[in-house]
């Protein structure tokens, strides 16, 4: 992607006037609002799925999202991937492998979700895929409370646009002894995640290796995602559904949440109640 587009593509934030009240009263100034544009996701000319996203690390998404929903196996996939601005949004175009494209376009769904939406779209109970990838690697370390703690002490520094919007989620990559390697934030947290796997894709990183760390809660999709990215160790820092815990069992992860200065909660397999 050329410098060009880069210094093209809308900001992740933009400056608007506000009318902050208080006790004291009512004060005119200027504060930073998180950007959110519809990102179309277009794969070999045919447009896929429709996004609202930070328009940010926008190749790393459409990279992620084509890996952790299936659409490609591999990154060796993925040929080229162009990032166009519009008035309206960002269009990704993507070149994948044919056989990769002939499967999507057999399978293929219309997507207009909400912000980092997981389901929209699907047109019936059938269509859902509730039935993991077994994750092949084991962590290769013992994640323990200090890990964690170090994790949740070092991310707030590298939340910017949290920070100056209060509107974002992170995704991180933290190595095995709870150093934060890289972040991602979006407007979304499927589009942050998404982001992160892109990235790690790009940079070959080796998913036994370390963690994902998130500040949101542990929905299906999250953990869906991890499985199809072979990502054998989750943390949030919100709470988990009933459905990504049993995802999570399924496909061997080892899920982590209400991760706090304190301690964290985690689920062992044989306190698992089936679905009805």
């Amino acid at each position: 992607m050329s410098d060009d587009v880069l210094e093209s593509l809308p900001d992740a934030l933009q400056e608007v006037r506000i009318l902050r009240h208080s006790q004291g009263g009512v004060e005119d100034c200027a504060d930073e609002v998180a950007e959110e544009v519809p990102v179309a996701l277009v794969f070999n000319g045919i447009s896929h799925a429709v996004m609202m996203a930070t328009p940010a690390d926008l190749d790393c998404f459409a990279l992620g999202f084509a890996l952790s929903e299936g659409i490609v196996k591999d990154r060796r996939e993925v040929f080229d991937i162009e990032v166009l601005p519009h008035a309206d949004g960002v269009e990704v175009q993507l070149q994948i492998a044919q056989s990769a494209f002939a499967c999507l376009k057999a399978h293929r769904r219309s997507l207009t979700g909400r912000t980092g939406c997981g389901v929209c779209g699907t047109e019936s109970l059938g269509l859902l895929d509730l039935t993991p990838e077994r994750v092949s690697a084991a962590p290769t370390f013992e994640l323990d409370h200090p890990r964690l703690q170090r994790i949740l002490e070092g991310l707030p520094a590298q939340q910017a646009l949290t920070r100056a919007t209060g509107c974002a989620h992170a995704a991180a990559w933290c190595d095995a002894q709870g150093e934060i390697v890289r972040v991602f934030e979006d407007v979304g947290r499927h589009n942050a995640l998404d982001k992160l796997f892109g990235w790690m894709a790009k940079s070959g990183v080796t998913p036994s290796s370390g963690l994902v760390f998130l500040t949101s809660r542990a929905s299906y999709e999250l953990v869906r995602k991890c499985a199809r990215m072979n990502v054998p160790v989750l943390a949030t820092i919100s709470a988990p559904t009933t459905l990504a815990i049993r995802i999570a069992h399924a496909a061997g992860i080892r899920l982590l949440s209400f991760c706090r200065q304190n301690g964290f909660v985690e689920y062992p397999a044989t306190h698992v109640t089936p679905s009805p």
